[in-house]
């Protein structure tokens, strides 16, 4: 898929990228040839099967892993000339992440869960827990803060996944099968809650879902197949939709 020549100076930009495994005396390539231009302020949806690389390629844009070959560039740095110390350093100032699993640390409390992203982004103490105050009551856990997460629904712990995602003000959101542990409902009011926060900040938006519902939320619609990098609805949700009369 050839970048998006409409787009001026993107916040995310991949060329050729691609990414292979080791099995045995084999390669086997999971991502082949991406590129792709993503504009700032987008909310795209990543589509994809099970198995095809969705996930390999949120931690190849978070700089959690670097590609094989090709280039990724997020608001002009080119990640894969950084350390890993320095992608470290960059993903802590300028990427927030929405996991299926949450990961919410258990020893901390909702509060303490929050602060951690604007600590590490070196917020100082009051401007971090004012902020954590305010994020936490936009998502409507203010009177959660001292809680565990043990102690919170399914939904509520995603609102404070959503909550630390976006406390430091990130250029970039990327979320993982966001709604996957959720019931229906309960995940359609955490989309709805995510891409309500973005949109009032401007945010950059790629959620990686199997949820059919996130593309009416969408800005643009990509699907991987067979490694390759593709713009739209995957055919599989279009035909479930949309069966034919035949």
């Amino acid at each position: 898929m050839a970048p998006d020549s409409t787009v001026e100076s993107p916040l995310l930009q991949l060329t050729d990228v691609t990414k292979t495994y080791r099995e045995g005396d084999a390669e086997r390539a999971v991502l082949r040839d991406l590129s792709l231009a993503l504009a700032r302020g987008t909310t795209a949806v990543l589509m994809g099967r099970s198995g095809a690389g969705k996930s390999t390629l949120l931690n190849l844009i978070s700089g959690i892993d670097l590609p094989t070959s090709g280039q990724i560039s997020i608001d002009g740095t080119e990640l894969t000339e950084l350390s890993e110390t320095d992608r470290t350093l960059f993903r802590r100032q300028h990427i927030g992440f929405v996991f299926q699993s949450f990961n919410l640390i258990s020893t901390l409390t909702v509060a303490e869960n929050v602060l951690l992203p604007l600590e590490l982004a070196g917020a100082t103490s009051d401007d971090a827990s004012r902020r954590a105050e305010e994020i936490l009551g936009r998502v409507g856990l203010a009177d959660r803060t001292d809680s565990f997460p043990d102690r919170l629904s399914g939904g509520e712990q995603q609102r404070v996944a959503v909550a630390r995602a976006l406390a430091h003000d990130p250029l970039f959101v990327l979320a993982d099968e966001p709604t996957g542990n959720l019931d229906y409902a309960t995940g359609q009011q955490v989309l709805a809650l995510l891409n309500e926060l973005v949109s009032e900040t401007g945010t950059t938006l790629l959620i990686a879902t199997h949820d059919r519902e996130a593309l009416d939320r969408a800005d643009r619609v990509l699907h991987l197949r067979g490694g390759v990098l593709h713009e739209g609805e995957p055919s599989f949700l279009a035909e479930a939709a949309h069966p034919s009369s035949e």
